[in-house]
């Protein structure tokens, strides 16, 4: 039997895949286009489409655990929810999906919202599952180059509430030890539930003071106004995904997003190491920007 693992290609999947050994269990990487794949050593591309059900059913022949990610796509809890319907009925033992950090909290999130759903279809049929609750990801703010070292500037809106942010090689490490273990297991286990938080919470003035000392040079915090951050998103996105982006800032801003100090000793526990910090990314990012 074998590991599916969704997603593949993209920023988590990619993480869960390094983090996976396919010589110790058979590792399969769903993508659209297996003939352009470029998968680490021992994984088996298999061709597949969230959106083209009977793809995913044919997809999950062979298949005893499944890591399941929704796209970020108008459709996705429909995607989402079809595919682990038939994750059942292929008899797969165990799952490890992709959730997000307060899914429940965030009503009026398309993104946060679908999440939430999908937690309340594994409460409601007991489903063998390990749910895994990421917060932001630290490594998004690679995305701010050119503001910082070009404007000395910290341009993500995240407000002054604190967001315990997360590295995303952690998601996909405690990914992949969830996999194992449920694709180790004779039967299948039980629930589980995890939220994936980084050690610190940080505001937007903490993470330009932390900027401004890893480069040497002063960094500002750029403010609240989400009107230029949607801006800019709707340069290279549909204004649906872009609007989404803003609500999320918005919450972060009027609640902020930050974890228990249990959360992250129990996410330290299922990871057999300390939580990566935000500085660990700084200073990597800002050695390899020179």
């Amino acid at each position: 039997m074998a590991i599916l693992v969704m997603g593949a290609t993209g920023t988590i999947g990619s993480q869960v895949l390094a983090a996976l050994d396919p010589k110790k269990v058979a590792v399969r990487a769903l993508t659209r286009s297996p003939e352009k794949a470029n998968f680490p050593a021992g994984v088996t591309a298999v061709q597949g489409d969230p959106a083209d059900i009977d793809s995913i059913r044919a997809a999950l022949d062979g298949v005893s655990t499944l890591f399941l990610l929704g796209a970020n796509v108008p459709d996705e809890l429909t995607q989402v929810m079809l595919t682990l319907n038939a994750a059942r009925d292929a008899g797969v033992k165990g799952v490890v999906y992709l959730s997000v950090f307060k899914a429940a909290d965030y009503a009026n999130l398309p993104h946060f919202s679908s999440k939430a759903t999908v937690e309340r279809m594994i409460e409601a049929y007991d489903l063998p599952v390990t749910i895994l609750r990421p917060a932001y990801f630290i490594q998004n703010d690679t995305r701010l180059q050119e503001a910082l070292l070009t404007y000395g500037i910290y341009g993500m809106p995240v407000g002054s509430r604190g967001i315990s942010m997360v590295d995303i090689r952690d998601i996909g490490e405690a990914a992949a030890r969830e996999l194992m273990r449920r694709e180790a297991a004779g039967n299948p286990l039980p629930r589980e539930a995890y939220d994936l938080v980084g050690p610190d919470a940080l505001t937007g003035e903490d993470l330009a003071a932390l900027w401004a000392g890893v480069l040497g040079r002063s960094v500002v915090y750029g403010g609240d106004d989400l009107v230029p951050f949607a801006a800019r998103l709707k340069a290279f996105a549909p204004a649906w995904y872009a609007y989404d982006l803003e609500l999320m800032m918005r919450n972060y801003q009027e609640q902020g997003a930050v974890a228990a100090v249990d959360d992250v000793a129990r996410m330290e526990r299922l990871l057999g190491h300390p939580a990566r910090t935000y500085r660990d990314f700084a200073e990597a990012t800002a050695a390899s920007w020179k």
